[in-house]
């Protein structure tokens, strides 16, 4: 149940801090749960899946598949103006979301990082995105798409005036990765911060 706690959390874009605060959890004993380190108690899946906005069974794993066909989601939207629509409804495994950062009138403070267990994989769809990724800081544009390991303190921003930036998210919150079938161009594309 553990990857599935993890994932839904995601899901949702909250943190592990914001659940507990929400729930009274402790932020270990909701870390030991999502990496199968402990066991909920049924109380606390209960919990959970109020905050989270899902089912038990989708939490057990025991939810039917979804029918095939068109779906709609509505973004969620955060503090910072960001708005989040989820591309995948299942829980577990990869998973991927589209990101809108709204217009900056100034260029922005360098962004806040965080760091969890995962890999990601990301796309710019629109306008430039600054990747904070440790100690580095890379500007991407349209087409530009940046892989890693989520242990990695990373953040992201709009990397500047010139209009919205739209990005592609696609997630494995145990650490599954994209598994290309075709051989990479030789030596890395990169943009530097201007």
């Amino acid at each position: 149940m553990g990857p599935r706690l993890r994932a839904a959390r995601e899901h949702r874009g909250a943190t592990l801090t914001g659940v507990c605060r929400a729930t009274g959890i402790s932020p270990s004993t909701l870390s030991r749960m999502e990496t199968g380190r402990r066991k909920p108690t049924l109380e606390v899946v209960l919990q959970l899946a109020k905050e989270y906005g899902v089912s038990l069974d989708e939490l057990a794993g025991t939810a039917p598949a979804p029918a095939a066909g068109p779906r709609t989601s509505a973004p969620l939207s955060f503090g910072d103006d960001k708005a989040v629509l989820p591309l995948t409804r299942y829980v577990g495994g990869l998973h991927a979301h589209k990101h809108v950062l709204p217009t900056v009138e100034e260029p922005p403070a360098r962004p806040r990082q965080i760091s969890h267990d995962g890999y990601e994989w990301l796309c710019v769809l629109y306008g430039r995105l600054w990747l904070a990724l440790g100690d580095q800081d890379l500007v991407l544009a349209a087409g530009d798409v940046a892989e890693f390991d989520t242990r990695t303190p990373h953040g992201v921003a709009n990397a500047g005036p010139g209009g919205p930036v739209e990005y592609l998210i696609m997630f494995g919150p145990q650490g599954e990765r994209l598994r290309p079938r075709t051989l990479p161009a030789t030596g890395p594309r990169v943009r530097q911060p201007n």
